[in-house]
């Protein structure tokens, strides 16, 4: 399975280094959907570009785009597509996966990480190999994200990266979604 992130890359770091694109960055975590940084880092996926590009956008509402938009931390913003060997996710999205534990939609795709954090610590710990979960964005709900469990990090492979720049299809498509002006 191809999965998509978008991160602020360091093109000299190696693969699982901070800032490359297998790096999970749980000294930067806590604040997320499903952080719990004492237990896991974690990594925010999306089964396609635009997603996981929208997910960096959306602040940004309402402004014109510009490249300095596509940069965190003094970084650019990379585009990776990792492959994901055969991994279990739990499916967020499937009812027979909510009712078996006993999950609800409305608490699922909530925005308070109150309720979302310890559900995926929960889930984390009762299924140890599941490699992460997958839900459906709130941003449109035909988008899947996935939160991949450091634990997975064996099965994922960097198939490439590349540096996001505004003529980009995947952030003009991401402008777009917004109805972002480029500069």
């Amino acid at each position: 399975m191809i999965l998509y992130r978008c991160f602020a890359w360091s093109e000299r770091a190696r693969p699982a280094a901070p800032d490359g694109p297998l790096w999970f960055p749980r000294e930067f975590q806590g604040e997320g959907r499903h952080d719990n940084p004492d237990l896991y880092g974690c990594l925010y996926l999306a089964d396609r570009e635009i997603s996981c590009v929208v997910e960096q956008l959306a602040r940004f509402r309402g402004q014109r785009l510009s490249a300095s938009l596509l940069r965190r931390r003094g970084l650019p913003l990379g585009l990776a597509a990792l492959e994901l060997d055969g991994a279990p996710l739990l499916d967020l999205d499937d009812p027979r996966v909510l009712t078996r534990e006993r999950l609800r939609p409305s608490l699922v795709a909530t925005r308070s990480r109150d309720v979302t954090q310890p559900q995926a610590r929960a889930l984390h710990e009762k299924h140890p190999d599941a490699a992460g979960l997958r839900w459906w964005s709130s941003y449109e709900a035909q988008w899947a994200n996935v939160t991949l469990f450091d634990r997975a990090a064996r099965s994922l492979h960097v198939e490439s990266v590349r540096v996001l720049t505004l003529d980009d299809p995947a952030v003009i498509e991401a402008a777009d979604f917004f109805g972002l002006r480029v500069v």
